[in-house]
């Protein structure tokens, strides 16, 4: 495999691609899971494959999109879906959550509009929808480069703003701390990061890959970086061992990119439950 990695550019785009996003998502997702947020990376996720849909429409009735990478679209409408997150969370002050389902909907109404009209890109449209490990290409590449300058920037200079955020809103608003603008550019960041993500991850599964090893981290780490390092350490194993089982199995590396966190998950929660019985049982002989 080494040597294939070494011979074909697209395999050298998926796994530097991956690798990367294996960084930037679960360590944008610890803060996501810790707000309680983790159902905006799914409702930014479809409002992404409206814009892809689209994008891949409007290719086949408009010369120019025939020329443009549908990323731009679906990321650009991923930008726009988390504005408008913003926006109805403001609205609705008291029932703040309603803003997620209502997006979600509407970038699943969109989608299968553009979807219905379309005539043969159902192809295309599978390797957004659960990655591909072929279809990655150095402009992917780049962009997933980009981002990820990006959010490390974002998440290095306003760390302790986004931790006082996460954990003590109300201390933040006391604090001066200009809490509008930062969570605006967080879902900003969100966004990009889901757009970055899904040509190897795919639209329906990006999610996963901010969220679960988010979810087997915080069973183990004992403070809030430590989450965070085994929150990277989780996504960058689940990332390569997952593009390694798709190239030789020859499947859509989204699939097995989220198994194989879900698998890790178990293993953290076996090994937890384990030694709590093992803890439990020295206490016992003990007293």
């Amino acid at each position: 495999m080494i040597s294939a990695i070494l011979s074909y550019e697209f395999l050298q785009n998926a796994f530097l691609s991956g690798l990367i996003i294996g960084v930037i998502a679960p360590l944008l997702g610890l803060f996501i899971v810790v707000r309680r947020l983790a159902l905006i990376a799914d409702a930014l996720s479809h409002v992404a494959l409206a814009g892809i849909a689209g994008s891949l429409y409007l290719s086949q009735q408009v010369l120019f999109f025939a020329a443009l990478n549908p990323v731009y679209l679906g990321i650009g409408a991923a930008v726009g879906g988390s504005l408008l997150i913003e926006k109805l969370r403001g609205t609705y002050r008291h029932y703040e959550e309603l803003a997620i389902p209502v997006i979600l909907s509407a970038g699943i109404g969109i989608g299968a509009i553009f979807i219905s009209l379309s005539k043969g890109f159902s192809s295309d449209l599978i390797g957004y929808l659960f990655g591909s490990v072929s279809a990655v290409s150095r402009q992917d590449l780049l962009i997933v480069i980009i981002i990820a300058i990006v959010v490390i920037g974002y998440i290095r200079f306003l760390y302790k703003e986004l931790f006082v955020l996460s954990f003590d809103a109300e201390y933040s608003k006391v604090s001066g701390i200009n809490s509008k603008y930062i969570q605006m550019f967080f879902m900003i960041i969100t966004a990009l990061v889901i757009g970055a993500s899904m040509r190897i991850v795919g639209i329906l599964l990006v999610s996963s890959l901010m969220t679960i090893p988010v979810a087997a981290a915080i069973q183990i780490a004992k403070s809030f970086k430590a989450a965070m390092i085994y929150s990277i350490i989780f996504g960058e194993v689940a990332v390569l061992i997952g593009l390694t089982s798709a190239f030789y199995l020859d499947i859509a590396p989204g699939g097995t990119i989220v198994v194989t966190s879900i698998i890790i998950l178990l293993i953290v929660l076996i090994m937890k439950k384990a030694q709590s019985r093992r803890s439990a049982h020295i206490e016992g002989e003990i007293i």
